[in-house]
């Protein structure tokens, strides 16, 4: 890779030309970007890994991903290729999912995505042949919205129709305008567990460009999501940028109406010209206690956006040998349950079920992912004491829940657990800083998108944010806002030259 100079600081009375709070992915992109372009940058994650949900874990030899487990459109001219190819991605070991690439399972019944836009439909129409127009009418829209992506970088057309307008419409009306099958319409948001599906609050926007992506391709990584982190990590010092883990920011120091240096874990103090914030922005602005640029109700209305739900996670390390691989995803669905209106009891209606992919050539995985929606109310009590033997007890019956869920579809499961290690969204929130443990961040609403989809810019000049509060959450999303956030600083002709 050629680093291209295009703005470096002479200012030697600061540490860093920008700091950037949180390690995530949000974080390192932004970090990558501006160090490609010159500036001193430094990174600072308060735990002892970055990533955020890229982060992995192990335990007995095998590896568990806890937040990322498949991405879509990486072939060469879809949504994610131009970004993953300028951060440097695109050579890790990258495996590509089955056409047939997720499977939806509905009560007894199961339906599957293939991949590629004209697949998709006919096999869609395999199963409903009275929809195939509606099908593909419903993909040709989400088509033409993933080929608008990268109007966002362009002020004269994002406001054109396919941009800023869907961030106004709903995601659940268009599903009805679109589609009259209502068995259809809930096959077509099986999927969505990527995604918290709100009948009254999702913007098309997000539906149509995450479903559109996966549609394009659809892709798991050999080792896990770490591996993501790693590289820009890397890339990053390469460039003569630095990553310091367990270096928690504790506080934002304001100087006449500029940030001028941030905390340190309580003590350590650094300056830089420029600070981003890859943490949520309600986090953000608590560690600005006193602020000559943010009035109380702009703070209040930030600090009481609604967040999305939590997930809980029960990653399962099977028994060597027993359980054969399969490339592809399965979502598990009561035949009675309401997708859109979801409601959070003991036991799950809805659940994503991904498999662990190989190494060195095996055709059996080490692991299998189970993931069901968790509300913040179920863990709530134990926000601020001690896990006690009741949360235990909590984590154990849910797990339990979720293996006989699961068994509908795979029977054999139960006999192939090894060991279960779970995750619920206190965990989210101990190792992303998110607010309740939200899997998706502020929950974006189409009747309100001004107060909820956020932009880079915050009241305090030379302070800007990133991550999936502000737009669009996802892998995608969080590329995508990353440049917006870096175009604040080096201006958006810089970012957009950089594609070319």
């Amino acid at each position: 890779m050629t680093v291209r100079i295009t703005y470096l600081s002479t200012d030697t009375t600061v540490n860093y030309d920008v700091i950037i709070i949180g390690g995530g992915l949000g974080g390192l992109e932004c970090g990558f970007i501006l160090a490609r372009h010159g500036l001193n940058v430094c990174v600072l994650e308060q735990h002892t890994q970055v990533g955020g949900c890229l982060q992995t874990f192990r335990r007995k030899g095998v590896t568990f991903d806890t937040g990322f487990h498949y991405i879509g459109g990486l072939g060469e001219g879809e949504s994610l290729y131009p970004f993953f190819r300028y951060f440097g991605l695109l050579d890790l070991p990258w495996q590509r999912m089955d056409d047939l690439f997720d499977e939806v399972v509905i009560g007894e019944q199961s339906y599957f995505f293939a991949n590629g836009h004209e697949r998709f439909v006919d096999t869609l129409a395999e199963s409903f042949p009275h929809q195939r127009k509606q099908l593909e009418t419903y993909t040709a829209f989400l088509k033409t919205v993933g080929e608008h992506l990268l109007d966002v970088f362009d002020p004269d057309v994002m406001n054109g129709e396919y941009v800023l307008p869907l961030f106004g419409r709903s995601a659940y009306e268009f599903l009805h305008e679109t589609i009259d099958d209502p068995l259809l319409r809930k096959v077509l948001s099986g999927t969505s567990l990527k995604m918290e599906l709100d009948a009254d609050k999702l913007p098309l926007y997000t539906f149509a460009q995450i479903h559109n992506s996966y549609i394009q391709s659809a892709w798991r990584l050999r080792g896990g999501g770490s591996q993501i982190a790693d590289r820009l990590v890397q890339q990053i010092e390469a460039m003569g940028g630095v990553v310091r883990t367990r270096s928690g920011v504790t506080r934002l120091i304001e100087t006449n109406g500029r940030i001028s240096a941030v905390e340190v874990n309580g003590d350590e103090q650094l300056t830089a010209r420029f600070f981003i914030s890859n943490a949520h922005p309600a986090y953000t602005y608590s560690m600005l206690e006193e602020s000559r640029c943010i009035r109380k109700a702009f703070r209040k209305r930030i600090t009481h956006l609604p967040n999305t739900t939590g997930v809980f996670t029960a990653n399962i390390r099977l028994r060597p040998g027993c359980v054969p691989y399969c490339n592809r995803n399965i979502y598990l669905h009561d035949e009675a349950s309401d997708l859109w209106h979801y409601r959070f009891d003991k036991e799950p209606s809805g659940m994503f079920i991904s498999y662990k992919t190989p190494e060195n050539g095996d055709c059996h995985t080490s692991n299998i992912d189970l993931l069901t929606p968790m509300s913040w109310g179920e863990v709530e009590r134990w926000k601020d004491g001690p896990r006690d033997a009741d949360y235990v007890a909590v984590k154990r019956e849910k797990a339990e829940a979720c293996l006989a869920f699961a068994a509908r579809r795979m029977p054999w499961l139960r006999d192939a657990v090894e060991e279960i290690y779970t995750s619920t969204p206190l965990s989210y929130r101990r190792y992303t800083n998110t607010v309740d443990g939200s899997a998706y961040g502020i929950r974006k609403d189409c009747t309100s998108p001004i107060s909820t989809v956020l932009m880079p810019r915050t009241p305090v000049p030379n302070l800007f944010l990133t991550g999936q509060n502000l737009s669009l959450h996802g892998i995608l999303g969080v590329s995508v806002t990353a440049l917006f956030t870096c175009a604040e600083i080096l201006g958006m002709k810089t970012v957009t030259n950089d594609f070319g």
